[in-house]
């Protein structure tokens, strides 16, 4: 056996620690997923105002702040009983379908294509036979022959003077890039492109938030009022600007982001049957179209699939303390119960206890504890968060627009059902769940404006904002299908202060390490069975780890005790 290490996994938020044991013939028998990093938000957030853990949680990570802030929010509403007036639920929603498909495509083109495109090979690319590629796919006007010279004169550039920069650090020329030239050629132009659009479109956060990253909330509602007359509120200018993001969203997604996915697939059947993992998969659901507490409005279902049975949807009930639970066993975290006892996240405990080996090391001790990530379950179940739990739950339940996407991806492709369950069909639902988006978010603007039109400009409920008006003791469950899947805070309320604080977020779910039970997480599932061509090149790893979006600076948070400088930045 030969142990195989990944450290750290590059094109990721965070830092990740992948170690692989590899039989003489090259497959992959065991896998070990390690944050090295540790979180300490929720130490942070004890004896602090319930109303301003938002902004506290929010810094969880710089990428995901929505998301958290979205979380934190709920969880305290929920423990206060607040509900939030219609308004401001659909400038949630637009703003968590704007984090999705920013999010998403970002993910695509910068973090997760490279594992795919070889940028190199596209400097012997024909243009014009590019750009006749390109306009087989779609009407994306970026289309032309010129354009695409453009582009590989600039790629070229580059290589001549050795500035690959942020394309540096990835295996060019490895067997496992199957691209012709031409293809490579147009998704480096879109990935060029993305950076541009992506700029345009964070626009709606900054309208409805005042800005981005970061942007701001408020307990009971949306902090953006709506006076049509007013140039210091959500006024008729504003909300055609959130129109006009919605237009670009949807027609970077349909012209580019879903035509790209599925040309790009079209080359590698094989990795839609690997990768797979669990076979378990868990939603909270989200985006609901009434009140966050009638999960039946969820555009988003919730429930969990077991063993691949899409006919079988289990109920999640999040305040049962036997269902959701987080494990230490092979972490370094202590519990006062013992390592072996699972916690459900209100009596959960956040007591650091590193004793692994003294870095730099060459590889961990699996049998002990190996790893700043919590092992969460789901009623003893290691579960799969993330698009394709999502997009997987959208079409066991019936939704139309799953189903039609799905089966037309299916057919086109030439693979089975199976295939969803994958690295392929993984990346496949991402790109997919951005098209229902994309649609959705259309929905919730149109339904925005419609109450405009009749009156009802209402973003805010006070009446239990004051602390005089909360029980001596509450308990709150926030959660939400972030883009990287099923996130939830916790909060414990006792005499208007936080008592106790805990976040389960996507990463945790997917990259935590084994349980009591000896049963690995989702990466290290997924891992299994892998063939590597190069142990000194393993694309494969990549491709997988990173078909789950990884962001393990939402799981894991550096921390320094002795409050020395840990990070030293130069700008030149």
């Amino acid at each position: 056996m030969t142990r195989v290490v990944v450290d750290p996994v590059t094109r990721i938020e965070g830092h990740l620690r992948i170690e692989a044991e590899r039989s003489n013939d090259g497959q992959i028998t065991g896998a070990w997923s390690s944050g090295t990093m540790v979180r300490g938000i929720e130490i942070i957030l004890q004896g602090r105002d319930p109303r301003d853990a938002w902004a506290y949680a929010q810094r969880i990570c710089g990428v995901c702040t929505l998301v958290h802030a979205m979380a934190s929010i709920r969880s305290v509403e929920d423990a206060l009983s607040i509900e939030v007036p219609k308004n401001a639920q659909l400038i949630r929603n637009l703003m968590i379908g704007a984090q999705y498909i920013h999010d998403h495509v970002m993910h695509f083109y910068h973090l997760h294509a490279l594992d795919w495109v070889d940028i190199v090979s596209a400097l012997s690319a024909d243009p014009a036979a590019t750009s006749t590629l390109a306009q087989s796919l779609s009407s994306y006007p970026n289309s032309s022959p010129g354009f695409f010279a453009d582009v590989q004169n600039k790629v070229k550039t580059f290589v001549e003077q050795g500035q690959l920069g942020i394309f540096a650090n990835a295996y060019w020329g490895h067997p496992a890039y199957k691209l012709p030239p031409e293809a490579n050629l147009m998704a480096v132009a879109h990935y060029l492109d993305a950076l541009a659009w992506q700029r345009d479109v964070v626009q709606l956060h900054t309208i409805f938030g005042g800005k981005n990253p970061h942007p701001n909330f408020v307990v009971g509602g949306a902090p953006s009022p709506i006076d049509l007359n007013s140039d210091s509120a959500v006024n008729q200018k504003r909300l055609s600007q959130v129109q006009d993001v919605i237009n670009r969203m949807k027609s970077f997604t349909n012209q580019v982001y879903v035509p790209d996915t599925l040309a790009i697939a079209s080359f590698y059947k094989e990795w839609a049957s690997q990768g797979e993992g669990l076979g378990n998969f868990l939603c909270y659901g989200d985006l609901p179209s009434g009140s966050i507490n009638d999960p039946s409005t969820f555009m988003f279902p919730r429930g969990a699939i077991l063993g691949r049975d899409l006919g079988t949807i289990h109920e999640v009930d999040l305040a049962d303390s036997g269902q959701v639970q987080e494990f230490v066993t092979h972490s370094w975290y202590d519990y006062s119960t013992g390592k072996d006892k699972g916690l459900h996240p209100w009596e959960g405990e956040t007591t650091l206890n590193y004793d692994g080996p003294t870095p730099p090391y060459k590889q961990l001790d699996i049998d002990k504890s190996y790893s700043w990530l919590k092992a969460p379950r789901w009623k003893g179940h290691a579960m799969e968060v993330g698009p394709l739990a999502r997009m997987l739950m959208l079409y066991a339940t019936g939704h139309d627009q799953a189903r039609e996407l799905v089966d037309m991806t299916l057919s086109r492709l030439e693979v089975p059902i199976q295939a969803l369950f994958s690295t392929l069909g993984r990346t496949a639902a991402r790109t997919l769940e951005t098209a229902i988006m994309a649609e959705a978010m259309q929905g919730w603007y149109d339904q925005l404006i419609a109450n405009i039109k009749a009156g009802d400009t209402s973003t805010f409920d006070q009446s239990k904002w004051e602390p005089r008006n909360w029980p001596k003791v509450a308990k709150g469950a926030g959660f939400m299908e972030a883009p990287r899947g099923g996130l939830s805070h916790w909060i414990v309320i006792e005499d208007g202060k936080i008592a106790n604080y805990q976040a389960v977020v996507p990463t945790t779910w997917n990259a935590g390490p084994r349980d009591a039970n000896g049963q690995p997480g989702a990466y290290e599932a997924a891992l299994q069975g892998h063939r590597l061509h190069d142990t000194e090149q393993p694309l494969e790893i990549l491709r997988t780890i990173h078909s789950f979006d990884p962001c393990i600076a939402c799981a894991v948070h550096v921390s320094d005790p002795n409050k020395e400088e840990a990070v030293q930045l130069k700008i030149t």
